[in-house]
């Protein structure tokens, strides 16, 4: 029986842990979206500062990451992800997260989405914009602002 309850939980640690098949309809979809009804851009980029496409790593994740002009916002268009468990936004020096700045939990898996850039963080440094699981340390996707 011990054996039993031993199996089980490895199953579901490491075998269901951020895989890319079917979502579970029993935990939400993560599926809003933060865009402001009254925007007129109509997904149209305005003047940024850095941008870059998503690419996908250990998911498929698709989009376009931008920082506005100030250096303070950065925008997700267009973006769409693998849902996981405990995903974050990462600004980090490279995409094995020797150095990052997390913008807090990812907002959804599919829409277009802000985050805050702290004033200290350096976007010369920092240009790579990765969707990271916390949990299993995983980059599921990641662009680089150029």
């Amino acid at each position: 029986m011990k054996y039993l309850a031993l199996s089980l939980c490895f199953i579901l640690v490491f075998g269901l842990g951020c895989s890319s098949d079917d979502a579970d309809p029993n935990i939400p979809s993560m599926m809003t979206d933060d865009k402001d009804p009254d925007d007129q851009n109509d997904g149209e980029l305005g003047e940024v500062l850095y941008q870059g496409d998503f690419m996908d790593d250990a998911h498929p994740t698709s989009g376009i990451a931008s920082v506005d002009q100030t250096g303070s916002a950065l925008s997700f268009t267009n973006f769409k992800t693998d849902n996981g468990p405990v995903l974050e936004v990462y600004l980090a020096t490279d995409r094995k997260v020797d150095d990052f700045v997390s913008l807090g939990e990812l907002k959804g898996i599919e829409g277009d989405f802000t985050y805050d850039i702290p004033s200290n963080v350096d976007l010369e440094t920092h240009n790579y914009v990765l969707i990271w699981c916390v949990e299993f340390s995983v980059n599921f996707g990641y662009a680089i602002l150029e």
